[in-house]
């Protein structure tokens, strides 16, 4: 294994391109499913949540509280472009999503408990061409005084520098897509 931390979280715009099999640790993953939700999914989502229940994977819905509810989920993925205020989250652990300090304190409005903080590496996105970069992250999260989690660009080349990343996650979003079978073998 490359990199050691105590928690991963997987970021899913579809669910039918990984395989939740393919993780074999147990209470150590997160699904933050952020995909387009329709009524006909709901079922399937349902089915997810209890393939996530057995294998002790914490299960997140983007954005939307009302399915979440509905799907028996662990947990609300808030945006950064998300400005509303959940309600009734007494059962929910709330994440939410920022790219600056102003973000970061919206989200401690909002009830968020752990922020994920993104641009950390170079990303190949065609207008996102800022990063924070390693020492920027450490900076933000010292004063921040939240849990942070880093996300972006983070591929199987730069693992190794995870290590010198002070939060005990991450996010995966583009190499979960591009090779679900990989990412299982770091883990």
């Amino acid at each position: 294994m490359l990199s050691t931390k105590k928690h991963y979280y997987l970021y899913l715009k579809d669910y039918y391109k990984f395989d939740l099999n393919l993780i074999k640790i147990k209470n150590k993953f997160s699904v933050i499913y952020d995909g387009n939700i329709k009524k006909s999914k709901i079922k399937t989502l349902k089915t997810i949540r209890k393939k996530c229940k057995k294998k002790k994977i914490s299960f997140y819905i983007a954005n939307n509280q009302k399915i979440a509810n509905l799907c028996n989920a662990d947990g609300l993925y808030i945006s950064s472009y998300n400005k509303s205020y959940p309600l009734n989250t007494e059962h929910f652990d709330i994440i939410g999503s920022a790219h600056n300090y102003k973000e970061i304190f919206e989200k401690k409005k909002q009830g968020c408990k752990k922020i994920v903080f993104s641009r950390l590496f170079k990303t190949d996105y065609e207008n996102k061409k800022s990063f924070l970069g390693i020492s920027k992250f450490n900076l933000t999260f010292n004063i921040s005084g939240f849990e942070m989690i880093p996300l972006g660009g983070i591929r199987l080349k730069n693992l190794n520098k995870l290590k010198l990343v002070r939060s005990d996650s991450f996010v995966l979003m583009s190499e979960v897509k591009k090779k679900p079978a990989i990412i299982s073998r770091l883990f």
